[in-house]
């Protein structure tokens, strides 16, 4: 089974997900902020939502870390690469708690889980999916140096290129 890396970043530690992170994870999703993640979601499905998270990690060699502010050891949110029967292509999603919103933190994620995605799993081919009135992860996806074809008539997609 591969091991569930630790990235960092300048101010973030990508690390595996703990139970500790469980109750804020819970919340975000019973909320209507789970909107454009297909939420909000009953308890049941907002835990294997959680677990899906960890598993993929052994089953595709990828899947969901938490972003942990250094400075702090706040928890501000996930990123993570999920692959699978229900994703064509590797996708490289991301949210925030609400004390974390619009402070670069969901960038700084990303593009360090991109670069990991790109030069140590060699992953070819990595997507965004975006609600089209989900604005902030539209610009973070549009930030990320990604073209927006329209492909599908809900969701815009993003096709990420490696770093330069």
């Amino acid at each position: 089974m591969p091991s569930i890396p630790t990235l960092e970043t300048q101010r973030l530690l990508l690390r595996p997900q703990t139970m500790e992170d469980w109750p804020d994870f819970a919340e975000l999703m019973f909320s209507s902020r789970a909107a454009f993640m297909g939420g909000p979601f009953s308890e049941d499905a907002a835990w294997g939502l959680f677990c899906g998270d960890i598993a993929q990690w052994a089953l595709m060699g990828h899947g969901a870390l938490m972003m942990e502010e250094r400075a702090t050891g706040l928890c501000l949110g996930q990123v993570g690469i999920n692959h699978g029967p229900l994703f064509p292509e590797h996708e490289l999603g991301w949210f925030v708690y609400p004390e974390a919103e619009g402070k670069g933190y969901a960038y700084e994620a990303a593009a360090a889980l991109r670069e990991w995605a790109f030069k140590t799993r060699r992953i070819e081919t990595l997507v965004s999916y975006v609600h089209p009135d989900n604005s902030r992860s539209r610009k973070l996806a549009e930030r990320l140096d990604a073209a927006a074809p329209r492909r599908d008539p809900v969701d815009l997609m993003f096709r990420h290129p490696p770093s330069r």
